[in-house]
């Protein structure tokens, strides 16, 4: 997995969205193709933001959660999709309240909400908030990286699902990788379908823990190459003396070691080969 830098430009028109990836493997997204660099430019894709999804109405949004159905590691559960120009969205529902279409974004390291999406939710940001720093056109600002109790697709349900609180120009949010990274999944644009199958298995001496090493290893480096970003932006802004965006970048440092710290105890408790955790 990779960590997702939004890229946020100044322009009213809300019409694509640029997707490119940089030299280091990270992925950004743009709305306005002057916010890419030149040299990305020819490999950037472009994605039509879903302003024909209909909106629900208020008194739609309030659901009954359906029935869970776990998906195995052998048999997967299809999930209807909504395709809007080069964009694949799904129906989610958030904390068993808000019904909402989110595009469905397998290269994306966080699950996004919108600003009034966590309103809605009464998700609460205070001191002990973890914020994620992020590139715009001009700047680097910070967005709170908060925890939703539930995320529904269809019959799966995760719970405690990190999300990232930030506009994109289509509103609504982004499923990705902190939901995902639960399944196996396989995309079927031709269908419209998206098809989960349990990333977890009978645990074995390959499989400790029920998983293989790809999902192990991916885990480790994940909460890696966060750890070295944050560090990066800790330098950067020791050298400004910005205090209070100092503070935070601290306590996301101390937020994600602790993350990682909990990640090896239940890998040494699985019994995980060391060199999977590099």
């Amino acid at each position: 997995m990779i960590i997702v830098v939004f890229v946020i430009a100044t322009s009213p028109g809300y019409g694509e969205i640029y997707k490119w990836v940089d030299g280091e493997g990270t992925v950004h997204f743009a709305d306005d193709l002057s916010n890419v660099p030149e040299k990305y430019r020819p490999g950037a894709e472009v994605r039509k933001t879903p302003m024909e999804i209909p909106l629900l109405e208020d008194g739609e949004k309030r659901v009954s959660p359906p029935a869970i159905s776990n998906p195995t590691e052998s048999e997967g559960i299809e999930i209807d999709l909504i395709q809007s120009h080069e964009l694949m969205l799904a129906e989610v529902i958030l904390n068993h309240r808000l019904k909402e279409h989110f595009v469905v974004d397998t290269g994306a390291s966080f699950t996004l909400i919108s600003r009034q999406l966590a309103k809605e939710l009464d998700l609460r940001i205070d001191e002990g908030t973890p914020f994620i720093p992020i590139s715009t056109a001009s700047s680097v600002i910070f967005t709170p990286l908060v925890t939703l109790k539930s995320i529904r697709l269809g019959k799966v349900e995760v719970e405690n699902v990190d999300v990232l609180i930030h506009d994109m120009p289509s509103g609504g949010g982004i499923l990705g990788n902190s939901f995902l990274n639960r399944f196996k999944v396989v995309l079927d644009p031709v269908r419209a379908k998206m098809t989960l199958y349990s990333a977890q298995g009978m645990p074995s001496p390959d499989r400790p823990g029920g998983y293989g090493r790809d999902y192990w290893s991916g885990q480790f480096r994940f909460y890696s190459h966060i750890l070295e970003e944050l560090r990066r932006a800790k330098k950067q802004h020791e050298g400004k003396g910005a205090n209070s965006e100092l503070n935070r970048v601290n306590g996301t440092i101390r937020y994600f070691e602790n993350q990682l710290t909990e990640l090896e105890r239940r890998a040494s408790h699985a019994g995980v080969p060391r060199n999977w955790r590099e």
